[in-house]
């Protein structure tokens, strides 16, 4: 894997350390704790670059290692970006008796709620839908594609974002969201984010979930299946229905499976009662 990094020459890291923290970055949730959620990976990606700045300082190391174990929650995908302002604000810090420490972890704790919103909205509100309905559809014709493009559309992008941001992260540093804040630029992003996801997951709905009334109305030998009337309200009512049903019943924190057995059993004395 070639990753062309702009490091100044002047600088005491290299391109391998910061193809180590790119690395490292993959593993962010692999030890996920209720206390401080994310911090023990993130330190984990830090630490080839506290090694190259503090690794003769014990006292300097002790006290980054303590800085990067603070809390952490933040989407997996971008959280490079932290990696890569810290760790310009790290090597500013090294090199540069006066720099104000406090800074780095106000800096990373300041960004990380904004992050996560556009993160989470990106790729787990509208990507991971996507993904899904693609997979779906082809998995429905047992079609090997579908796992496939699942594993695709997911991970391509999160990899890009990945790179990206680790080097725009540490190219612009704490700079990086001087104007971007001013702009609201993250909650406009955020929010249409959202706008998407919805539009997918409503998309979705419609054409994955399908129910059909056998009933008909009318005279002997001139009848019409209800599902006729529902279809001239609205193409697509009673899956809309249904799946707000669904919405509303998880609202009530009532479990998945509570849900699925609830369909089977409706499912099955509508099949046998000939209403479904």
């Amino acid at each position: 894997m070639t990753m062309n990094f702009n490091i100044d020459k002047k600088s005491q890291l290299t391109k391998k350390d910061m193809l180590q923290v790119f690395m490292r970055s993959c593993t962010l949730d692999s030890a996920w704790n209720y206390e401080r959620q994310q911090n023990l990976m993130y330190c984990y990606a830090m630490i080839p670059v506290l090694k190259r700045l503090y690794g003769s300082d014990k006292n300097s190391m002790s006290e980054a290692l303590k800085r990067h174990l603070e809390f952490m929650a933040c989407t997996p995908h971008i959280v490079t970006l932290l990696l890569g302002i810290c760790t310009a604000m790290e090597e500013k810090a090294a090199n540069e008796e006066t720099f104000d420490k406090s800074g780095i972890s106000a800096v990373k704790m300041s960004l990380m709620g904004p992050l996560a919103g556009i993160g989470d909205s990106f790729f787990w509100g509208t990507l991971l839908t996507i993904a899904i309905g693609v997979a779906v559809s082809f998995s429905q014709h047992g079609s090997i594609i579908g796992p496939i493009s699942f594993f695709l559309i997911i991970n391509i992008p999160g990899f890009f974002c990945r790179y990206i941001c680790l080097e725009k992260g540490y190219k612009y540093g704490i700079k990086f969201f001087g104007n971007f804040s001013d702009n609201s630029i993250i909650s406009i992003m955020t929010k249409s984010a959202s706008i998407l996801g919805l539009m997918v997951i409503g998309a979705m709905s419609a054409s994955t979930i399908s129910i059909s009334l056998p009933l008909e109305i009318g005279v002997e030998g001139n009848t019409i299946p209800l599902q006729n009337y529902f279809d001239e309200i609205m193409p697509g009512l009673l899956s809309a229905i249904v799946f707000g049903i669904m919405y509303w019943l998880l609202g009530k924190k009532i479990k998945p499976t509570k849900i699925l057995l609830g369909i089977i059993i409706v499912s099955c004395i509508g099949r046998y009662l000939k209403l479904l």
